[in-house]
């Protein structure tokens, strides 16, 4: 037979058990929010990688004064650590949530990004005396193709106009019309064919997008 106070007890246990597993759901949270945050940069612990600090200019015009190395945004991960400023991972972090992830969540969920260049000091499109590219301040990335989770890898060149594939890596285009300032795809010129060209460069009548 159980007694009222025993039945009292049984009780106040049933009422602490969500109390607890909040706490400990809490705390679970806390300790992965901690472990991001030992490789978190630019003050986001979505973007994971490292503070380099100031990059020297080889050439006039080139330099980043507080670059960072990035090594995967919200869980995607790029194909190799790539130097920008936080701007641009800021605007990296917009597009990948906003609009790459959701592109290619209907065949097979986006795992990666293959990048082709990141900071470089250089002029625009290797043209000889040309202007210093938006690569060469850390404000460009360049990505050439899209890893999914099912292990496939879409490119750019070839996933443009595919029928399997078109809507999702057109949609991606499309998106990065807004976190970035241009954005330059296989329509834009034979420079741009086999990837997206995307930096923070701002222009007067919004976002370049071609």
């Amino acid at each position: 037979m159980v007694t009222s106070a025993a039945q009292e007890s049984m009780g106040i246990a049933a009422s602490l058990r969500p109390v607890l597993r909040s706490h400990a759901i809490e705390d679970a949270a806390q300790k992965r929010r901690k472990l991001l945050a030992q490789g978190a940069v630019c003050d986001d612990v979505a973007i994971q990688g490292k503070f380099i600090g100031r990059v020297k200019p080889e050439l006039n015009g080139c330099g980043v004064d507080a670059a960072v190395q990035i090594e995967s945004v919200s869980g995607v991960r790029l194909s190799q650590a790539s130097v920008m400023d936080c701007k641009t991972a800021k605007a990296l972090r917009r597009w990948i949530e906003n609009a790459a992830k959701p592109a290619f969540a209907d065949i097979g969920g986006l795992r990666g990004l293959r990048i082709a260049a990141h900071y470089t000091c250089r002029t625009r499109n290797n043209e000889p005396g040309g202007k210093i590219s938006e690569h060469g301040r850390g404000r460009a990335i360049d990505v050439s193709a899209f890893q999914l989770k099912t292990g496939q890898e879409i490119s750019v060149l070839k996933g443009w106009d595919a029928a399997a594939s078109r809507t999702a890596v057109q949609r991606a285009h499309k998106g990065a019309c807004g976190p970035f300032g241009t954005i330059l795809g296989p329509k834009a010129d034979r420079y741009h064919l086999d990837h997206f060209h995307l930096d923070t460069a701002r222009h007067r009548s919004g976002s370049y997008c071609r």
